[in-house]
């Protein structure tokens, strides 16, 4: 994978059919907003794409996990989801798995100022 990841990228990781165009403006809109996200909070790396200090494979693809959790959570915006007979369940925040591949929240390396 290479940056910036594509909306085929996302589909795929997703399990979503490349030629199912129903969500694509979503989709693409969650991947922008991932991708703004990544670049402000990890400026380390050069974005562009003739760039010779590329994201490396996590940070892509932690980028594509957060832009298909946040598509998925929009159907839960009060943090809440229902499972049927089960009630309801709290739907975390954030996920752990998402920090650690972008290096971010509590995987975030100290810094010394």
């Amino acid at each position: 994978m290479t940056w910036p990841p594509t909306i085929d990228d996302l589909k795929s990781d997703l399990g979503i059919a490349s030629d199912d165009t129903r969500d694509d403006l979503r989709l693409t809109a969650m991947l922008q907003a991932s991708m703004a996200y990544v670049e402000r909070v990890r400026p380390e790396f050069d974005y562009t794409e003739d760039a010779e200090d590329v994201p490396s494979y996590d940070l892509v693809l932690g980028t594509i996990r957060l832009a298909g959790r946040w598509h998925t959570r929009r159907r839960s915006p009060d943090g809440l989801v229902n499972m049927a007979e089960l009630g309801a369940s709290r739907v975390p925040s954030f996920d752990p798995d998402i920090e650690k591949l972008l290096g971010v929240g509590r995987y975030r390396a100290s810094v010394i100022a």
